[in-house]
C-alpha cells in the first residue's frame, strides 16, 4: 500500500512539473502567460460577449462594442486564462441534460426538497404548447447549465390533479431558488410573469431573483458597519463593483456555499465618500476581497484566480470545505492508488484484472469504514476547537501560491481529460516495466504464465479455500510472512470471513529445498555387536510428537534445534540397508551435500523407510528432512505442516546460530 501511495505522489509530481513545462511552453511561443492581463480593447466584439456570458452578464442592450467592454471591465480584470477557458468552453460546449418529471413526488423529491440549488422548470399545462418553444428551451438550458442551474419540465397530463393543485391552468415558467441563507433551508418558488420570451429576458429574471439573496451594502456607513460585525460567518467575501446587480457567477456561488462564506455586493456606483474603502485597502474597483479570521486576501492576484464560476469555486472549496468534498477527494486519490495494482502485477491479463478488482473492493471497502467514526466525531460538541483549528490550517496553505499552482492545474488537467488519463495510463506502463525488470529474476515462471494457466491456479486456489482452509495468502519464500504483511492485515479487516476460512495456496511447495541422498564408505572398527546396532530415527519426543492427534493449528511444539528429532544421537553410522551384519566397512551419510539448516537423519517417518544412495529428499523449514515423495503428497494433501513437529510448512523458521551449529554437528 505504501508503494502505491508513494508511486501516486510521484505521479501528482510529474502533473505539476508538465504543468510547468506546457507554460514554459506557451511563454516561449508567444511571449505571455496565463496569469498575465488582457486588454479588452483589443478584443473582438464576439470575444467580449463571450467573456459576459461566462461571467453571466446580461448584455442584450448593449448594441455598441464600446458598452460591453465597459461591462467587461466593471466586473473584473480579465486574464489570459480566463479567455481561453471561455473560448474552449463555448466551442466545446453542449445543451446540457433536462429532466422531465414524472409527478409530483418526482418534483418534489428533486425541486422543493432539494434546498442547496436553483430549479428552472418549464410547466406544459394540458392541450397547451410550452411557453418557450424548443430551440430556445435549448438555448435557455445551455445558457444557465453552466451556473450550475438544474432545468426541467413539468407536463400536467402526467399529473393533473397536482397541477390544478398549484394553480398552473396555463404553461408557465418556475425558478425554486433557497429562501433563507442557512443549509438546507427552505425554498420559495416564483412564477415567470414576463411578456418577453427571449433567452436574455428570462436569464435577467433569473439572475435578479438570484441576486436577491446577496447582501448589497450602498453606502460607506453602512459598509463599516458591515465590516465590523462579527457573526456566524468566519469567511466572506466581498465584491467591490460599479453594476446594477452581481454576475451570475457570484450569485450562484452563494447558493451553492450557503451557510460556509456569506456574499456581500457593496455597489461603489455613487459612492462620493471613498475613505472608507482606501482604508480597508481597496485601491481600484472591481475588486474581489475575501475577508477571514486570519486576515484580508485579495482575489485575483495569484495564478489560476479567475473570474469564472469554476476558479472562484475551486478556490472557496480549498478554503472551506465540507465533509463532502473531503469524502469525495479523499474518494479519487483511494481509486487512484488502487488502480496502480494493474500494472504492480504481472502475469497474466485476468491476474491482473482480478487484483484490481480484488483491491478496489478492498480500498474502498476500507475507506468507507474509516469514515463512519469520523463522521461520528465531528458530531461531539467537544471537537468544535479543533474543526475551527483545521480551517484555520486550510486556509493558511490554501492562500499561498503553491496552492494557486496547484489548483491552476487542477483546473487545467480536469478540463483536459485525455492529456490526465494519458499521463496516468504512462505513468502505469513505466511502472510496469521497471516491476517486470526486477522479478524477471526472482520468479520468471509466475511472470509468463499466460491466462489459461493463471485460471488453472485459480481454479487450484478456489477449491482449496473450500475444502482445506489454511492461514495465508503469500508464497514461500519469495515473499514476506503473511503475519508481517501489512496489506494482509488490510484484507483481513476488510473481508473479516477470512479469519475463519484462510487459505495457503501450494505454489510454496516448489521453491522446498530438495537434493539426493549420497553415502560414501566408511572403515568400523568396532565389534559386529556394536555395528549393527539397531539405527532408529527418532527420539522419545519425536515419537510422542509425531503419535499425537493432528491439528496444524497448534503451535509448533519443538521450537529449537535443541528440541529437534535429529536422526545423529540413534545413528551408529549405518546408511539405508547397507548394513552388514559381518562387514568391517559400512556407507555412512554424505552430510556436506545437504542444505544448510536441514537436521541429519537417514529415515522418512512418513513412510518409515531408511534412505537409501540416491533417493531423492525434500526438507521443510523447520529442518526436517524426508522423501520427496512422501512429503510431497503429505502437503498436497492440505496438510500444510511437518508431520514432526508441525511448524507450518510455508512459513519460514529463524535459526540461532548456536541453534544451527549444534544441529549441523554430526554425533
Amino acid at each position: 500500500m505504501w508503494l502505491k501511495l508513494f508511486l501516486l505522489l510521484l505521479y501528482f509530481l510529474i502533473l505539476f512539473v508538465l504543468a510547468r513545462f506546457f507554460e514554459t511552453i506557451v511563454w516561449y511561443e508567444t511571449g505571455i502567460f496565463a496569469s498575465q492581463l488582457v486588454d479588452p480593447v483589443t478584443l473582438s466584439f464576439h470575444q467580449l460577449k463571450t467573456i459576459l456570458e461566462c461571467r453571466g452578464l446580461a448584455y442584450s442592450g448593449l448594441p455598441e462594442k464600446r458598452d460591453v467592454r465597459e461591462l467587461v471591465e466593471k466586473s473584473g480584470d480579465l486574464m489570459e486564462g480566463e479567455l481561453y477557458s471561455a473560448l474552449k468552453e463555448e466551442e466545446a460546449s453542449e445543451a446540457g441534460s433536462s429532466t422531465n418529471f414524472s409527478g409530483e413526488m418526482h418534483f418534489y423529491e428533486l425541486v422543493e426538497d432539494t434546498k442547496d440549488g436553483i430549479w428552472l422548470v418549464q410547466v406544459v399545462a394540458n392541450d397547451r404548447s410550452p411557453l418557450v418553444n424548443k430551440v430556445h428551451w435549448e438555448k435557455m438550458v445551455k445558457k444557465v447549465t453552466k451556473f450550475g442551474i438544474r432545468t426541467g419540465t413539468f407536463n400536467c397530463s402526467s399529473d393533473p390533479r397536482y397541477c390544478r393543485k398549484r394553480g398552473w391552468v396555463r404553461s408557465t415558467l418556475i425558478m425554486s431558488v433557497p429562501q433563507t441563507n442557512t443549509s438546507k433551508g427552505k425554498v420559495m418558488l416564483k412564477e415567470y410573469s414576463g411578456r418577453k420570451i427571449e433567452t436574455e429576458h428570462i436569464f435577467k429574471w433569473i439572475t435578479a431573483h438570484a441576486a436577491s439573496r446577496i447582501k448589497t451594502i450602498y453606502n460607506s456607513e453602512h459598509l463599516k458597519e458591515e465590516w465590523n460585525r462579527s457573526d456566524q460567518y468566519k469567511v466572506k467575501l466581498y465584491l467591490f463593483a460599479n453594476l446594477d446587480q452581481p454576475p451570475a457567477f457570484f450569485s450562484a456561488l452563494s447558493i451553492k456555499f450557503t451557510g460556509r462564506v456569506e456574499f456581500i455586493f457593496v455597489n461603489v456606483g455613487n459612492w462620493d465618500n471613498t475613505s472608507y474603502t482606501d482604508e480597508i485597502g481597496i485601491s481600484r474597483t472591481p475588486s474581489y476581497l475575501l475577508k477571514t479570521p486570519e486576515g484580508i486576501y485579495k482575489y485575483g492576484n495569484n495564478t489560476g484566480e479567475y473570474v469564472s464560476l469554476r476558479a472562484m469555486d475551486s478556490f472557496l472549496r480549498t478554503l472551506q470545505p465540507e465533509v463532502n468534498d473531503l469524502f469525495v477527494l479523499s474518494l479519487v486519490l483511494v481509486n487512484l492508488m488502487a488502480w496502480m495494482d494493474l500494472f504492480i502485477t504481472q502475469g497474466a491479463t485476468i491476474k491482473r484484472f482480478v487484483v484490481l478488482i480484488s483491491t478496489l473492493g478492498t480500498y474502498n471497502s476500507l475507506l468507507i469504514i474509516s469514515w463512519l467514526p469520523v463522521l461520528g466525531f465531528l458530531q461531539l460538541p467537544y471537537l468544535d476547537s479543533f474543526y475551527e483549528y483545521s480551517l484555520k490550517l486550510l486556509r493558511y496553505s490554501n492562500t499561498t501560491t503553491l496552492a494557486s499552482w496547484v489548483r491552476a492545474d487542477w483546473m487545467f488537467y480536469s478540463s483536459h481529460p485525455a492529456l490526465f488519463l494519458g499521463t496516468y495510463l504512462g505513468h502505469g506502463l513505466l511502472i510496469d516495466y521497471f516491476e517486470k525488470k526486477r522479478r524477471s529474476n526472482n520468479n520468471a515462471d509466475e511472470a509468463n504464465a499466460n491466462n489459461l494457466e493463471w485460471l488453472s491456479s485459480l481454479w487450484d486456489w478456489y477449491t482449496s479455500y473450500l475444502f482445506h482452509p489454511i492461514a495465508s495468502f503469500h508464497h514461500f519464500p519469495n515473499n514476506s510472512d503473511w503475519d508481517e504483511d501489512p496489506e494482509l492485515f488490510l484484507e483481513r479487516l476488510a473481508f473479516p470471513d477470512l479469519w475463519l476460512h484462510p487459505l495457503i495456496p501450494t505454489d510454496y511447495i516448489k521453491n522446498l529445498p530438495t537434493w539426493q541422498f549420497h553415502c560414501h564408505s566408511h572403515h568400523v572398527e568396532e565389534d559386529l555387536s556394536e555395528s549393527s546396532q539397531e539405527s532408529d530415527c527418532e527420539s522419545e519426543q519425536c515419537k510422542s510428537a509425531r503419535n499425537r492427534p493432528f491439528s496444524c493449528t497448534e503451535e509448533p511444539i519443538l521450537e529449537s534445534a535443541d528440541q529437534t528429532c535429529s536422526c545423529e544421537e540413534a545413528q551408529g553410522g549405518s546408511c539405508g540397508k547397507n548394513v552388514g551384519s559381518s562387514a568391517k566397512d559400512s556407507l555412512e551419510p554424505d552430510w556436506s551435500t545437504w542444505p544448510e539448516n536441514m537436521l541429519h537423519c537417514t529415515e522418512c517417518v512418513v513412510c518409515l523407510e531408511n534412505f537409501e544412495n540416491g533417493s531423492l529428499l525434500m526438507g521443510l523449514p523447520c529442518g526436517h528432512v524426508f522423501h520427496q515423495n512422501c512429503i510431497v503428497m503429505w502437503l498436497a494433501g492440505g496438510r500444510h505442516c511437518c508431520p514432526v513437529c508441525r511448524w507450518a510448512s510455508y512459513k519460514k523458521k529463524h535459526f540461532t546460530q548456536q541453534s544451527s551449529l549444534s544441529s549441523a554437528a554430526p554425533s
